[in-house]
This record gives structure tokens, sequence and C-alpha cells, in this order.
């Protein structure tokens, strides 16, 4: 049977439009915040890298519950709630720096209440998928909703430095704020009628949901493979992330505007790869492609942690794309795995177990990298990230993922719910 596309399809199209903004505004969010940090309230190096993971911490504390509680939730009702949210609490920034003092305590908070917000979204927003577009159409939702995400990366940046050279990190930290309100938009305006969760008649209690969840995840060999590389990339990405903003600002000298610019360049790798991923799958099937997208990707952050004298932006752009492209790659076909394998009533459990593992560290790489900064140097603790994300990849080998050529479907998606 031919595969219907995803062209003209009106509740998705709200849906890649509203992330489309919204993943926009979160880049600004994402330079604005930690510049705050650095340049108006003078973080120290462990402070930066403390409220990086500050940001990731929620995924760590309620990813798990997340995941139940959203399989006994309409999940459109969780992703407005969410969008609501994240708009009142990033308008606090620049509000209370109009009429107040603002503190590195309320810039904690709002990161620690915008992830748990954005813990709760994700969960149901991966979950969504599946109920809007047919089972032959969830690569190109993920391949679109992931372009878009790399669109983001290109252009976000770029708006960021621009607003942050115009009006200041603070008030730039608005453009996100409003972008949540046009998420929340086009979510409202979706016709397709939201799912109704499975009720038993013996409710099981909130422990057994989350059980159920993970078991899943930890029996189905292909899924736990996965979980385990990404988490491993991101423990180390979070290391990067904690203080590759503090070798671009005080050992690089770069200037708000040249920040945006090397990550809008890099962004371009993220395009790329949200373009291929669909084609690479196609070509030499889903789990080589899997495979081959997380293992090209070891040589970013190598150029990152080498980046110095007068071509370190140019570097740094390279070094960021590759990431950013075989990232995007990886990504679209392993979450397109993961809903394939996982029957429907279990994924929100299945994203939010895989989401407790993978992003679970990232705040613990944060915490780790400004350690490591105080400790070691800011240049040293980027090489430790870079080797640490290049070994990630060895959790897949001894896995079934290189041999997987097609998505699972039928059988072997029966086959999967009940090992």
């Amino acid at each position: 049977m031919e595969r219907r596309s995803l062209i003209h399809h009106r509740d998705f199209d709200l849906l890649w439009a509203g992330q489309t903004v919204s993943r926009v505004g979160t880049q600004v969010s994402l330079l604005a915040v930690p510049l705050i940090a650095i340049q108006v309230l003078h973080a120290t190096t462990f402070e930066v890298g403390a409220l990086t993971a500050m940001e990731t911490l929620p995924f760590l504390l309620v990813g798990l519950p997340a995941g139940a509680w959203v399989d006994r939730m309409r999940r459109r009702r969780v992703l407005i709630v969410a969008d609501i949210g994240r708009l009142v609490v990033l308008g606090s920034i620049p509000v209370v720096h109009s009429v107040a003092t603002l503190t590195l305590a309320q810039l904690y908070v709002v990161a620690f209440v915008t992830g748990v917000l954005t813990v709760f979204f994700d969960v149901a927003y991966q979950s969504y998928l599946p109920e809007l577009v047919t089972h032959d159409q969830l690569v190109e939702g993920n391949a679109k909703l992931a372009a878009s995400e790399s669109v983001a990366q290109v252009v976000g940046p770029g708006i960021a430095g621009v607003l942050i050279s115009w009006v200041g990190a603070v008030t730039a930290v608005l453009a996100d704020a409003l972008s949540y309100a046009v998420s929340f938009l086009c979510l409202i305006f979706i016709r397709t009628p939201a799912e109704r969760p499975e009720r038993p008649p013996d409710r099981p209690s909130l422990v057994t949901d989350i059980r159920e969840g993970l078991v899943f995840v930890w029996h189905e060999t292909r899924i736990r493979a996965v979980a385990f590389t990404t988490a491993t990339s991101n423990l180390f990405s979070g290391v990067m992330m904690a203080v590759v903003l503090l070798l671009m600002t005080r050992t690089l000298g770069f200037s708000g505007g040249t920040i945006g610019l090397v990550f809008a360049i890099s962004g371009l790798g993220a395009v790329f790869g949200a373009v291929v991923a669909p084609w690479l799958a196609r070509r030499f099937g889903v789990g080589p492609a899997i495979v081959g997208s997380i293992t090209a990707g070891a040589a970013g952050p190598f150029l990152i942690a080498g980046a110095t004298g007068s071509l370190a932006a140019a570097q740094m752009a390279l070094g960021f794309a590759i990431v950013g492209g075989t990232g995007v790659a990886y990504n679209i076909n392993q979450v397109s795995v993961r809903q394939a394998l996982c029957p429907r009533r279990l994924q929100g459990r299945m994203n939010a177990s895989v989401r407790f593992l993978v992003w679970g560290t990232l705040p613990l790489g944060g915490f780790l990298g400004g350690a490591l900064g105080s400790w070691i140097g800011i240049r040293p603790t980027l090489w430790v990230a870079a080797v640490g994300q290049g070994l990630a990849f060895l959790w897949l080998l001894p896995s079934p993922v290189p041999r997987m050529r097609e998505m699972p479907t039928g059988p072997d998606l029966v086959a999967s719910a009940h090992a």
C-alpha cells in the first residue's frame, strides 16, 4: 500500500508550526539565560554549570512519574498547560528585572520550573504524534519536526545574537516566552479529537505504571541500547555545554553576536541531518543509520575542544554543525523506532522512561562540567567531554540495532510488547 504523505495534513501542520516558532524562541533563551548569569550577574564557572544543570534536573527528578501521569491524561491538554506555564515563568525574568533586582536564585528557579513543564510537554509531545498520524507516517512526521528544530538552530541563535546586542540578554528572553503563546494558539486549533486514556477497571498504582514502563524499556533490547547510548552522549554533552559559553566569552572573547553567528552557521548541519535521515534509513537500513550517525558525530566535540586562534569561530561552527547534523539524523531514526516498537497505551511511560535515562544524565553532566571546569580548567574539561561522547556508540554494537533494516511492524511489534 502506498504511504500517505503529510502534505496538507492540517492538524499536523498546526503542531509543526507551533513547534517551529517555540523552538526558535527556545534557542534565544539557551543563549540569553546563561549570558545573563555570565555578563549581568558575573557568575562563577561552577554557578554557570549549575544553571545549565537546573534546566534538565527535572528529567531526573520527575521524568518517570510524568510518563505515568501523561498516560492517564489527554495529551493535548498537557501540551497546552505546559505552554501556558512556560510563557508565565520565562516572562517573569524581564518583568522582575524592570521592577526589582534580578538574582541568580531566580534564574535557578526559572530554569527548574521551565524544565519541569518541558518534561511533561516533551513526554506528551512524542506520545501525541502517533495520535495525529498513521504508523507509516511516523518517520516523515519526526523528520519534519526535527527539521523545524534544525531550522530553529539556524535562525534562533542569529535572532538571539541580534536581540542580545540590541536590547540585552534579559529582554531577549521575552521572545522565548511569546513563542510559547504561539504554540498554545496552534494547539487549541487542532481538530483531531484527543484519545481518551485507557482506564483499566482495577486501576494500577502510579508505582505500578512506572514499573511497567521501565520493564518494557529494559526488556526491549533495541530501545535499551539506544537509551544507554543517548544517556552516555548526553552526560558528556552536559559537561561540554556547562563550560563552552565560558570558553567563548572569557577565553576566546566572543561577543554575543559572534556566539549567535557560530550557532546559526552550525545549525546548517542540523538542517542537513534532518533532510538526509529518512534517506539514510532507506539506503542503509534504519539500524545502520542510527549507528552510523552517532559514530560520525564523535568528530564534532574534538573540533570544539581544540578551537583556538583566528579560526576558532569557524572551527567551533564546524564542530557544532557535525554534532547537530549527526545528532538530528540519529534522533529522527531512533525516536521513530521507539514509537514503532511500543504499544500505544505505553507510549507515555516508554518515552518518560527513556527520557529519564537520557535526559537525567544532562544535569549530572552540568554539575560535573562546572566542577571539572573549576578544578582542571575549561579546555581540559572540553577534552574530557569529547572523549566521552566519542565512546557513546559502543552500547549499540552488541545489540540487535546494527542488524535492523526495516522499521518494525506487525508481528515484530506484538512480540516486543510481550518481551
